[in-house]
């Protein structure tokens, strides 16, 4: 997740992930997120068993943000906000 500048990058894990898109867009959720207003979705992977989802998202804390932004940039090279796609 970013906002809308498109500046911090925020990777978190969730077991239900439209729920969790929700209270960051309705700032629902203090923390980081809140503190720099990420509310967009750019990125998500779903994984069928939390203990591979949780050490994905360790994984991708470690990774350099240039890497990050090669990620998003091949999964959504517009960065838009994904998060009407997975709420059909």
């Amino acid at each position: 997740m970013t906002n809308q500048n498109n500046v911090p990058i925020y990777t978190g894990v969730t077991n239900d992930l439209i729920r969790r898109i929700y209270e960051h867009k309705n700032h629902l959720s203090g923390g980081f997120t809140a503190k720099y207003n990420i509310d967009k979705l750019v990125y998500y992977e779903i994984y069928e068993d939390e203990i591979t989802a949780i050490q994905r998202e360790k994984n991708l804390k470690h990774y350099k943000r240039e890497w990050k932004i090669a990620l998003i940039d091949k999964f959504n090279p517009q960065w838009s906000d994904l998060y009407s796609e997975i709420c059909k």
